[in-house]
């Protein structure tokens, strides 16, 4: 049914407005309006797109939320190399490096570009027509994956570039995604409250979130990006210094601390100035980086090995501050891991006062032989949590013994044990107050079920009152509202609030419970593979080892956990008590279309397909009634061409089978009332 013109100008006129306001709030940092208002133009949005699906183009604001996962990342070759930088420590380092540059260009006049060194993962951005259309990891330098799909949901990535210069019809934009320090502190405590392993820094953040295979759990990670290099075959690019004003204004985030700088000592004048600065950032940088602002002479100086002549990375040093550890502290978790915490004399490191460090197990502490009393180098990059990395042993006091962990739980003195091949020690009361209050914790944060109200000085007053031994004695809670109103500090308001965000919490999918029940290493991303997979909980429930396993991301640990969780008697009482509360254990299987051009049809895919990820245009498929093949024979119907298509096209041609170019494709998916 054709769409009429007043509804393709709305479409349209709600898609400027919300790439201008992504704009605002993602790359300026100058929001215009609220996110209520934000949130009602894009459900006007979503709107008229599902009810107008051929409308739907890949570079809508709607289409933020990515594509189905990928088994596997396709590998892409750069048109241009993807070269590393050497890297230098020192003044006298960079002007070496400023004396070779001169032994080439001779009398020719010359100036250095300084940029901030941003600390996370380069990437690699190919736009044609103003519209984003493959992304890549840098790979070895040649090759690199392609993860489009997961750089979609980058929100500072315009999906459509900001006006038009002539000439770039085609171009690449490289940059860094990187995580802001707060962002990474934040995703940590989610890790934490998940029993996941904390990622170290937000550059390895950054790094193991774009390795993810499921687009929509990427697109809940806060990834930032930042351009720093364009290339093109246009004519008219003469710098680099005006390249970056050219991405500014096609609307790319492109730092606003950049410098031109006219000699050496200019330069080394801007790496100390930021060496000094570098805390007052929200992100981290760990250097700045010189390179000859001029494309020609950058194409004169060359390249030697697999770095350029013309660009050095200035480096920072290593921060690091001693102190005293006065005491090694135990910690109890959700489910009972004992962790030796190092109390500190304050210092003051990384730009912030340390006065706690994690000491990770008891290998750790007898490896570095800690112990308390000492004066210990304490570390701080990037990190949520500092380390203590050694210890000044000549400093050491007489009379220190070394550390022994204790037998008996800091929390309620049942025995602590250790098993074989592990590293941590464990509490063996699962009725232990601390690890009650850290599962209730874990249930109400943001990432599970997000009750607002119930943090930890309000879980610890409801344990220790005697109002909830788990979980799910949250939401019996309502029964006794009269004695919660007498409690100190509360008040009827307090719990109405309370009550009501509880009850709102029985909205919450499938997969936000199954990771709200603290599965040991079921964090969300494998809390989400497993409601994708299985459906229900009771198909959960009766699944075997092995049915876990088929899960791809699921191996022997977590299927031991997830199995170990849900046959004992204590657990699934409680899970018979959530579903009896309301809460949702089942998620509904996605629409198929019976009739379809793809009914009962053998597809295969080959090529890249700009407006699909591979495993997208699967699911499509498959949802229209049809079966994707990763072959060519005799008995396939058709095969899907996209760019660089290779042996199956040719396979295809011999055989007689239809072929379909990426244009018919995306019309016959149209056609059959998909998105």
């Amino acid at each position: 049914m054709a769409v009429s013109a007043s509804i393709l100008k709305r479409i349209e006129s709600l898609r400027a407005q919300l790439r201008e306001h992504d704009y605002r709030y993602y790359v300026l940092a100058q929001p215009t309006i609220s996110d209520q208002e934000y949130d009602r133009l894009m459900r006007e949005l979503l709107d008229l797109e599902e009810a107008h699906p051929a409308t739907i183009s890949p570079d809508s604001p709607s289409q933020r939320v990515g594509g189905q996962p990928t088994k596997e990342f396709q590998t892409i070759t750069h048109a241009a190399p993807m070269l590393s930088l050497s890297n230098t420590y020192n003044e006298d380092e960079v002007r070496d490096f400023d004396r070779r540059v001169r032994s080439v260009l001779g009398q020719e006049q010359f100036r250095y570009v300084s940029e901030l060194k941003f600390d996370g993962v380069a990437v690699s951005l190919l736009f044609k027509d103003g519209l984003f259309v493959r992304g890549a990891t840098r790979g070895d330098g040649t090759q690199g994956d392609d993860i489009t799909q997961n750089l979609r949901t980058v929100r500072s990535i315009p999906l459509r570039v900001m006006g038009k210069k002539k000439g770039l019809e085609e171009f690449e934009v490289r940059g860094e995604i990187y995580m802001r320090r707060e962002d990474f502190r934040r995703m940590n405590t989610d890790r934490e409250h998940a029993g996941e392993k904390l990622f170290i820094n937000p550059r390895n953040s950054a790094a193991g979130t774009l390795k993810l295979q499921d687009p929509k759990i990427v697109s809940g990670r806060p990834l930032n990006f930042v351009a720093y290099y364009l290339r093109s075959s246009a004519r008219g690019l003469v710098g680099h210094y005006e390249n970056l004003k050219i991405l500014r204004d096609l609307g790319f985030p492109v730092s606003e601390h950049s410098k031109v700088c006219k000699n050496v000592e200019s330069v080394i004048e801007y790496w100390k100035n930021w060496e000094n600065r570098r805390d007052s950032l929200p992100y981290d940088i760990d250097g700045v980086v010189v390179k000859v602002d001029s494309l020609a002479q950058q194409t004169q100086l060359g390249m030697i090995a697999k770095s350029p002549r013309w660009a050095i990375a200035f480096k920072f040093a290593a921060r690091q501050e001693t102190t005293i550890l006065r005491e090694i502290k135990l910690q109890v978790g959700r489910i009972g891991t004992i962790t030796p915490v190092a109390e500190l004399d304050p210092v003051f490191v990384g730009g912030s006062t340390v006065s706690r460090a994690t000491l990770h197990n008891e290998d750790y502490i007898k490896e570095l032989d800690i112990r308390p009393g000492d004066t210990v180098v304490v570390e701080k990059g990037g990190d949520v949590i500092p380390k203590v990395s050694s210890v000044v042993k000549e400093k050491r006091p007489s009379g220190t013994r070394p550390f022994t962990m204790p037998n008996k739980c800091p929390e309620c003195g049942s025995r602590i044990s250790r098993p074989e091949e592990e590293a941590n020690s464990y509490c063996e009361n699962s009725e232990c107050p601390a690890q009650i209050r850290a599962r209730i914790e874990h249930f109400a944060h943001r990432g599970a079920m997000d009750i607002e109200g119930l943090g930890e000085a309000v879980v610890d007053q409801l344990v220790s009152q005697g109002f909830v031994h788990n979980y799910a004695d949250l939401y019996e809670l309502h029964k006794r509202k009269s004695e919660l109103v007498n409690l100190e500090r509360w008040g009827e308001k307090s719990v109405d609030n309370l009550l009501a965000a509880i009850e709102a919490s029985k909205r919450r999918p499938f997969n936000r419970v199954l990771f709200a029940l603290g599965i040991r290493h079921v964090g969300a991303s494998v809390a989400q593979l497993l409601v994708n997979h299985f459906r229900t909980m009771d198909a959960l429930m009766s699944a075997s080892h092995d049915d876990l396993q088929t899960v791809q991301g699921v191996g022997p640990q977590i299927a031991d956990s997830v199995q170990r969780f849900l046959e004992d008697r204590h657990n699934s009482k409680i899970v018979d008590k959530l579903r009896k509360a309301g809460l949702r254990f089942e998620e509904k299987l996605p629409r198929v279309v019976k009739q379809s051009p793809f009914s009962g049809k053998t597809v295969v895919l080959t090529g890249t397909l700009t407006a699909f990820g591979r495993e997208e245009a699967k699911q499509k498929i498959e949802e229209l009634g049809g079966h994707v093949s990763s072959s060519v024979s005799g008995k396939t119907d058709v095969v899907v061409v996209g760019a660089d298509a290779g042996s199956k096209l040719e396979k295809a041609k011999k055989l007689g089978v239809r072929i379909v170019d990426e244009d018919e494709f995306s019309r016959l998916i149209r056609s059959s009332g998909s998105r």
